[in-house]
């Protein structure tokens, strides 16, 4: 019989493209991948990775097994959330990933509440952009994000996936106490004309919420400085170098020298949960849901599903 955790590992390796990249998603070595292949392949009697070029690939021997290792890995997760269903409390691992500033201002509470009340619950999480976050729960390789999206960039959840609405995150701007909008009480998008910022790289949410928003309104924006943490776009602003556009989730104490200024029309990020629907069912998912929407004072929680039904909702409302 084939053994799961190297039908698993070879499973990791198609979906990331690399030995490597399946270790990082799957918590080993790269050699400790490389070894369960090698015991997949004696079990087999099957070549399963060939060298092309600087990486590999995969044979068409390989490529059949994955597709039964994806069968027999979502089998395996049913007869787990079950197994739990059946104890009626949440142990074992639960894997969570959450975007940064959610878990810098988010997640330790959290995650230390958790473990105070459930000691079988083994809890593992990663940071990631909301945009990866997504793929990774519809994938089986994290089983619940804290993701956000925009009021005017809502994120699709896939089949299979549900998102759970949790809350609001508001944004506002921030600019160098001698600035002349800080003159101002309240501020609105044509104030932001000419100014020069300090964003988050591209490919980000709060990068591309910022340039769709200003050319939305007949502006493009002057990036002076792309910077991923907040901390450090919020020392630039200190130092007269740009404004900044910040929500408060994760922001943290400001310095002097930076003052904050609301905008009008209030841009908000939707703050949500991600996981597959069939593990709705899982008791420690249902207290890591509770326990994220008490933190953000969030909504009610959907009802449990069955693991068969199919089809996930489209839009991060639901």
């Amino acid at each position: 019989m084939l053994d799961l955790s190297r039908l698993r590992a070879l499973h990791a390796v198609q979906l990331h493209g690399s030995v490597g990249g399946a270790a990082q998603a799957l918590g080993y070595t790269p050699s400790a991948v490389s070894q369960q292949i090698a015991k997949l392949e004696r079990e087999t009697g099957t070549t399963l990775l060939e060298r092309q070029g600087r990486g590999i690939a995969l044979t068409d021997d390989a490529l059949m097994l994955v597709r039964t290792a994806g069968q027999m890995l979502d089998l395996a997760e049913q007869a787990e959330v079950a197994l739990e269903e059946r104890k009626g409390r949440p142990a074992g691992r639960l894997r969570l990933a959450a975007f940064p500033s959610g878990a810098r201002g988010l997640m330790p509470g959290v995650l230390a509440e958790l473990a105070a009340a459930h000691p079988e619950l083994d809890l593992r999480m990663t940071e990631v952009d909301p945009h990866l976050s997504v793929g990774l729960v519809a994938r089986g390789e994290i089983d619940l994000a804290l993701a956000h999206d925009w009021d005017i960039a809502p994120m699709p959840a896939p089949e299979g996936v549900r998102s759970i609405r949790l809350g609001e995150d508001r944004c506002e701007v921030l600019v160098p106490a001698g600035h002349p909008l800080a003159e101002r009480d309240t501020l609105r998008t044509a104030d932001l004309a000419g100014r020069r910022w300090i964003s988050q790289p591209p490919g980000t949410v709060c990068h591309d919420w910022l340039h769709t928003t200003l050319r939305g309104a007949g502006q493009e924006p002057d990036v002076a400085h792309y910077v991923a943490e907040f901390q450090t776009q919020i020392a630039l602003v200190a130092a007269g170098l740009g404004i900044a556009l910040l929500p408060r989730l994760g922001r943290g104490q400001l310095p002097d020298g930076v003052v904050l200024r609301p905008l009008d029309p209030v841009p908000t990020r939707r703050l949500f949960a991600v996981t597959r629907d069939c593990l709705l069912r899982r008791p420690a998912v249902g207290v890591a849901l509770r326990a994220l929407r008490d933190a953000t004072g969030g909504g009610p929680l959907p009802k449990r599903c069955e693991c068969d039904r199919q089809g996930g909702v489209g839009s991060p409302n639901g």
